[in-house]
């Protein structure tokens, strides 16, 4: 419980204690903040009893039996853009707002993830070396509106993502946010994880399940945000990208320990992986001697690595988390709400 005076919070979270920390340091002074770690059912029920807010980081169910006994609930404040696991229909009829509120720095690896899927699919490697390291392509010519030179370096093998196909494994927060994107762009989104969506927060986000071998037989680009785990580890062997579509992309910017990266490699240079991005390394900083860094010093191979740097310089700190709280405070100050979902 922060220690200072005001609104009741209950504030449920699974996150390990230093983001609790941090949340609570960022808590306005306004409200009196509940931290609740994994909380049963049970439990949650009994706590929102006489809130006025309730903010969760998607840890259990928000159902109709916890909305019922929240009798004071001005205002659920998802922080993330999944909200299938709170009953949204009952959230209606007891008149419960609910928000949902994107994570920066998911987005920020969202955002990452379409760079390499760009980056790949238009061979910028390649065509930015075209450029830079000469050759004879024919005498230039001045441009104008009826002069110029589409691909005067005979450019091959630059991909559209609209239309095209990609499966997403590891479907969270970051891969809802690239999903978003990505439909946007006119893509096909297939996702797997552990647990399905249901299909209104399927149709919601556009996206369509699959079981992961499916998807590996027929996805253009195969993106990895699996969290690390003795089962995740490696997991992305020989066996793995031998699954994998003829020519199909490889992005990984989950775990750093997903990959088995002398595997890969070895696809890649056999010519059945049509590119590698990873923004994660077995060894971190990176060896030298890693088979991905050995590729990318052809600058002509479709391979982009990135240094661990998917979100970025932010710093964890509260001013992070202050966000978290921007919707309870609209209450208080009777100004709109942002990301309403119901």
């Amino acid at each position: 419980m922060s220690d200072t005076g005001g609104h009741r919070t209950v504030f449920v979270t699974h996150r390990p204690p230093v983001h609790q920390r941090l949340a609570l340091e960022a808590a306005p002074a306004a409200l009196a903040v509940e931290m609740l770690v994994s909380p049963t059912h049970d439990e949650l029920v009994a706590a929102v009893a006489g809130a006025e807010f309730l903010v969760t980081e998607r840890t259990g169910v928000i159902d109709e039996a916890v909305l019922a006994a929240g009798t004071s609930l001005r205002l659920v404040q998802r922080l993330g853009r999944q909200v299938h696991d709170i009953d949204l229909d009952a959230a209606a009829r007891l008149g419960v707002p609910v928000c949902a509120r994107p994570l920066p720095l998911c987005v920020r690896v969202a955002e990452h993830v379409l760079f390499q899927i760009l980056a790949l699919s238009k061979v910028s490697r390649s065509a930015e070396q075209l450029v830079v390291g000469g050759g004879d392509f024919g005498p230039p010519q001045r441009c104008d509106a009826d002069t110029f030179a589409i691909n005067w370096t005979g450019l091959r093998d630059v991909r559209q993502v609209a239309g095209s196909t990609v499966a997403i494994l590891g479907f969270g927060e970051i891969g809802s946010e690239l999903a978003v994107r990505l439909v946007a762009m006119g893509a096909q989104v297939r996702y797997h994880r552990r647990t399905r969506l249901p299909g209104w927060a399927e149709e919601r986000l556009g996206v369509t399940y699959g079981e992961r071998d499916d998807l590996l037989a027929a996805a253009d680009t195969v993106v990895l945000l699996l969290p690390h785990s003795a089962d995740t580890e490696g997991s992305v062997d020989t066996a793995f990208v031998a699954s994998m579509r003829p020519g199909a992309l490889l992005v990984s910017a989950g775990a750093s320990t997903l990959l088995d990266e002398h595997a890969v490699a070895s696809a890649y240079t056999a010519g059945h992986l049509g590119g590698v991005a990873t923004d994660g390394y077995r060894w971190e900083p990176v060896r030298a001697d890693n088979p991905l860094v050995v590729l990318a010093a052809d600058p002509s191979a479709n391979v982009v690595l990135t240094p661990h740097s998917a979100q970025g310089h932010v710093v964890l700190g509260p001013d992070l988390r202050r966000d978290d709280y921007t919707n309870l405070l609209a209450v208080l100050d009777g100004t709109p709400l942002q990301h309403r979902v119901a």
